[in-house]
């Protein structure tokens, strides 16, 4: 590697460290809840977008995960993922912050503090296999926490339909008439859509 390229390397790597310590919160803020309606949660103090993940401490020492799902004003309406015996007047709602992903030299970086940066994680890789996991990508096996390191938001970007990979193998169906006339490629998403009793089951297999 020349002299010319290492220089570049560095003066991006170190660019991407400075724009991380820019976004860093030194403090941890956090808002208030004022009301309790049905489903519903309101709370002030806080400033996030729709989506955004947040937690309410209860008295018990567990902690209520909850969405944001509007606004009105300096108002948060937040919906909770379990059950809201416990919550007070004026219960703390802290916003849940992503450990990001620490720069790396010669790595690509990514856009830091998009929407779904605040938006709900869930562990994702190899380290999942074999596992149990609830629906907050908790362990339920008892077999010890997780080994992922890396997560990715709920509602995650959509994949540009021009880097999927192409779709070249035929799959096999078993029916000549679907085979010749609407042949079905292999990873192809298709519409199955029939009345009772005509061989949907039969023909997936």
């Amino acid at each position: 590697m020349d002299t010319q390229a290492h220089t570049t390397r560095w003066k991006a790597y170190l660019q991407d460290c400075s724009e991380l310590l820019a976004i860093a919160e030194p403090m941890q803020v956090s808002g208030r809840v004022t009301r309790v309606a049905g489903l519903v949660m309101e709370a002030v103090g806080l400033k996030l977008p729709v989506g955004s993940a947040c937690t309410v401490p209860l008295p018990n020492g567990s902690q209520l995960e909850a969405e944001v799902v509007g606004f009105s004003g300096d108002r948060l309406f937040l919906m909770p993922q379990s059950d809201v015996e416990g919550i007070v007047p004026g219960s703390r709602v802290f916003p849940v912050e992503v450990i990001p992903t620490l720069p790396g030299l010669g790595q690509v970086k990514h856009p830091r503090r998009r929407p779904s940066d605040r938006a709900r994680h869930l562990p994702v890789g190899d380290a999942l296999l074999g596992r149990v996991l609830d629906s907050s990508g908790r362990p339920l096996d008892n077999l010890g926490p997780l080994a992922a390191t890396t997560t990715a938001p709920l509602n995650n970007r959509a994949a540009n339909p021009l880097s999927r990979a192409p779709i070249v193998d035929v799959l096999d169906v078993g029916v000549r008439a679907i085979n010749s006339m609407l042949t079905v490629g292999r990873g192809q998403r298709m519409g199955l859509f029939a009345g009772s009793g005509v061989g949907k089951s039969v023909l997936l297999g």
